[in-house]
């Protein structure tokens, strides 16, 4: 797989990394297929404490402080919801 036109760097995209994390965070054993990206992170095995590392962990990844006006249901309910958080954010 080359690189694309939006990603001349080769660098990973914030989807690839946000559910990177959130497979490390869910201790998800290498093989075991993609996840769904607009599942709910519950219905994934993410508790409550796990949650708080996701946040924790996305601020390090991106560099970046999650305003606690954005930390909602809605923002963290999916990969999708979390990825266009941060590129909300990045922004």
């Amino acid at each position: 797989m080359g690189e694309s036109q939006d990603n001349p760097g080769g660098e990973r995209r914030p989807l690839e990394r946000v559910t990177a994390l959130v497979e490390r965070i869910l201790d998800r054993p290498d093989g075991r297929g993609p996840l769904p990206l607009d599942a709910r992170l519950s219905e994934l095995g993410m508790s409550s404490l796990k949650m708080i590392n996701l946040m924790l962990g996305l601020e390090v990844e991106f560099d970046l402080a999650i305003p606690q006006g954005e930390i909602t249901p809605d923002n963290f309910e999916s990969i999708a919801s979390v990825e266009a958080l941060i590129t909300r954010l990045l922004r």
